[in-house]
């Protein structure tokens, strides 16, 4: 049999920590298991220099260093892997079917962890953001925020995230700047009050971020008037660097599972157990719709996910006898 005609126990999409995670909770059940990942195993955790925040890390361990010794884990206990990106799925039935660009893979059950900012198309990234994550640019303020104690930040959007995290990063950061593209915030309106309110939060409407630079660091940002196109080059006190914190929800990467999965804000919706609305598929790490996108949050989802994938096979085995 071709390796993309086995039928797998579980079929994991994304290699990140929720998805690794899965892996090691689903292999080690002895469950047939495969990981499919479309750039790098680690995921966004990949790119991050300095991992403080997650229990037991080791000191200066990177990213890279980290998601590596996870996935080691995972490969360990049997878990296999694939690159390839995911173009489409078949989720309905008792054997869901996985399309990549190099094959098709078949599976009992599927775990969505494809993450979040990865989900971004080339052509919505913004000029040098690929260049400077983990050296100015994030995803997620409560990761990273600490990084820019006392330096000025940036946080593109105007959603309810946006502004939730940017009234965090006021308790951090010498300011906090909101680049909105829209002309009023999409917002609870007790965030709008409380940014409104804050002595170190200001926000320019209309505009747009285009383009990140420096050198070794994030020193400049160039921003662009929606209605004028007019452009304007801000650059960091002088020997210092800043933030730009990408809250827009751009990276969303529900994708095609909008289509197939109950979703909102394109985030797919579990329950508690990560169960999606399809029988069989299951939804962890970022890609969830939640409220907090930590990695030690992500690793939890993925063994989550594992564990009712593992009891939603053998209810399913009991049940055809």
């Amino acid at each position: 049999m071709d390796e993309s005609e086995k039928i797998y126990d579980v079929l994991i999409l994304g290699g990140g920590p929720a998805g690794l995670t899965a892996a090691i909770y689903a292999a080690r059940a002895k469950l047939r298991t495969l990981v499919i990942e479309r750039e790098t195993i680690g995921g966004a955790l990949f790119n991050i220099k300095d991992l403080v925040n997650y229990p037991g890390i080791l000191p200066g361990e990177t990213g890279a260093e980290f998601s590596g010794r996870i996935a080691a884990q995972a490969w360990s206990f049997g878990a296999e892997k694939a690159l390839g990106d995911v173009i489409s799925a078949q989720l309905e039935g008792e054997v869901k079917k996985v399309i990549c660009a190099g094959g098709a893979y078949e599976g009992k059950t599927v775990i969505i962890a494809t993450g979040n900012a990865k989900g971004i198309k080339d052509s919505q990234k913004l000029a040098g953001e690929d260049e400077y994550v983990g050296r100015g640019v994030s995803y997620c303020a409560i990761c990273d925020g600490p990084f820019f104690s006392g330096l000025d930040v940036f946080v593109k959007g105007g959603g309810d995230r946006a502004l939730e995290e940017s009234l965090y990063l006021s308790k951090i950061a010498r300011s906090v700047t909101i680049i909105n593209a829209k002309d009023s915030f999409r917002a609870e309106k007790k965030l709008i009050g409380l940014v409104s309110d804050s002595k170190n939060i200001s926000y320019i409407m209309d505009t747009e971020i285009i383009e990140t630079g420096g050198g070794d660091l994030l020193t400049r940002v160039v921003t662009k008037d929606v209605k004028t196109g007019e452009t304007n080059t801000v650059t960091a006190s002088g020997g210092e660097n800043f933030g730009v914190f990408i809250l827009d929800g751009s990276g969303q990467k529900a994708g095609f599972f909008n289509d197939l999965l109950e979703t909102e804000d394109g985030y797919i919706i579990t329950d508690e157990d990560m169960r999606a609305s399809v029988p069989g598929v299951f939804a962890a790490g970022d890609v969830r719709k939640k409220t907090y996108r930590q990695a030690v949050l992500a690793t939890a989802d993925g063994a989550t996910a594992a564990l009712f994938a593992g009891r939603y096979i053998m209810e399913a085995k009991k049940a055809n006898g």
